[in-house]
């Protein structure tokens, strides 16, 4: 099939409609009424409506042919306040979708930015058309801005983002194997692993230096814990997480600023698997999103419970909440990890520690006692049952708390025998005070997911040695939420549940 790009014509316009019209109700009338489309349609693309935008300087039409067909167009717009060209729209019929044409239109229109002298494209997709997230994520773009968008009386979130012009080339650099789905995604993350350690040398140095670390095991009132001298994890441990401090650095887990010798395994198109470079354990991975995206995990959640399952029964996949734990809170990501390191995966398993508080929809709630802080358990065989059952949750913690704000949470997940199964540790502080506190009086513990499930982390090596059962507890009581709290959640769960 030939395909010509050439710039639009008065003469095109009608064909311009249809294109629109039939796009629109392809990829959107799954959830937008068309009756909200309609009117749209006609208050914005009506043939007058279409002229002006003509006519306008700073407007610039596309059109794609198939063997001398119109099967596409895209309408550029140049904002000369800030400076940016935007793919205002980019369409194609549906019968000519997934034949290469869109990405023809794409790079017209990145000539055309080059021509001007820019070196960037902006872009508009609703959250809900994943097949165009899914096309532009892979294209290069980032999203940083999300917003409503309306037709009609429907209004849906928007995501507004960039591509630097050659960034899909970067993006090609840095992916070392995809995974869209099946079996193999912890064989293929061992792969990267040995690569990496053969090509990346901060990643060799970082894995070398798991030789230095040292851990003994603690008796505490009715649980155990385990101290890990590392000291490879000072700077994570004294990362600086105040909004300031953000703004002021380099995001480490964007594709622009990964090492040199960083590469990734591109996972299922919108993130990215890396081997972390200051590893706890000798299989320590980041997933992390493409995109600039604050830590939060209730609109991923459905994707870290597909993550457990990818990587299978052997593996432990955390969330680190941006308040208590994530060394990056302005980029979402999750960890991964062999299964039982931590001593809160055996502790659980014991059934005189677990209270069961409910059982909805197949899904079981369960509250841990004895652990000197506050856990609880999500599980079912059915990942959106669990999903449920963890919005309920997080609904019920914001309600306690009076915010709309992510709560402070710490998550671990395990799927073992085709269940899933949710360990979450909710929080009131990220650091303990003896944290903050100067001198020889200061302990350096900076509890994070791997901390709250038992394998506490200490870079200074007097910290791992004067740390005794009555700190660790102390440790616990203070950052972990209070009991009294935890049992108005509960509460609330069963109410929100009601309505």
């Amino acid at each position: 099939m030939r395909t010509v790009i050439r710039p639009w014509q008065k003469s095109d316009l009608p064909s311009i409609r249809r294109i629109i019209w039939e796009s629109w109700i392809s990829t959107y009338s799954s959830f937008i009424p068309e009756i909200d489309l309609r009117s749209h349609f006609e208050t914005h693309y009506r043939e007058t409506s279409l002229l002006r935008l003509f006519d306008d300087p700073f407007t610039q039409g596309l059109v794609a042919e198939a063997d001398d067909r119109i099967a596409g167009f895209a309408r550029l717009y140049f904002n000369r306040d800030e400076n940016h060209l935007y793919v205002s729209s980019l369409y194609l019929l549906p019968q000519f979708q997934g034949q290469e044409i869109g990405r023809a239109l794409l790079k017209a229109a990145e000539r055309h930015a080059a021509e001007k002298g820019l070196d960037e494209i902006w872009i508009g997709v609703m959250v809900k058309n994943r097949p165009g997230l899914l096309f532009y994520r892979k294209a290069g773009f980032v999203f940083v801005q999300e917003g409503p968008f309306t037709m009609g009386k429907t209004t849906v979130s928007h995501l507004i983002g960039y591509k630097k012009l050659g960034r899909s080339i970067l993006i090609n650099q840095k992916v070392y194997s995809t995974f869209d789905g099946g079996e193999g995604l912890s064989g293929l993350c061992l792969k990267l692993l040995a690569e990496q350690k053969e090509t990346w040398s901060d990643l060799r140095r970082g894995c070398e230096s798991l030789k230095e670390v040292r851990e003994r095991d603690l008796s505490c009132a009715g649980f155990c814990v385990r101290l890990q001298y590392n000291p490879g994890r000072i700077k994570s441990s004294t990362a600086t997480v105040s909004g300031k401090d953000m703004n002021e650095r380099r995001c480490f887990l964007c594709l622009d600023h990964l090492p040199e010798g960083q590469k990734g395994i591109l996972y299922r198109g919108d993130y990215l698997i890396l081997c972390n470079p200051m590893p706890v354990f000798p299989f320590h991975f980041t997933i992390s999103h493409l995109d600039h995206r604050a830590q939060a995990i209730a609109e991923p959640v459905d994707l870290f419970l597909r993550l457990m399952a990818d990587f299978g029964p052997g593996w432990i996949l955390l969330y680190n909440g941006p308040k208590c734990g994530a060394s990056a809170p302005d980029h979402l990501h999750f960890q991964a990890a062999p299964s039982g390191e931590m001593p809160i995966e055996k502790q659980v398993r014991e059934e005189k520690r677990l209270s069961m508080l409910r059982k909805v929809d197949h899904a079981l709630c369960y509250r841990v006692k004895d652990l000197g802080r506050e856990v609880i358990i999500l599980e079912g065989d059915e990942a959106t049952v669990v999903e449920r059952a963890f919005r309920d949750f997080l609904n019920a913690l914001k309600k306690v708390l009076l915010t709309d704000e992510e709560p402070m949470i710490n998550i671990a997940g395990l799927y073992e025998e085709r269940r899933w199964r949710l360990l979450i540790f909710p929080r009131r502080k990220h650091r303990p005070e003896v944290f903050f506190r100067e001198g020889d009086a200061r302990i350096l513990v900076s509890p994070g997911a791997i901390d709250m499930g038992g394998l506490l982390i200490t870079p200074l090596e007097k910290d791992f040695i004067r740390l005794d059962a009555a700190q660790v507890e102390s440790i616990y009581r203070e950052v972990s939420m209070e009991e009294k709290t935890v049992e108005q959640v509960i509460e609330a769960m069963e109410e929100l549940k009601g309505n």
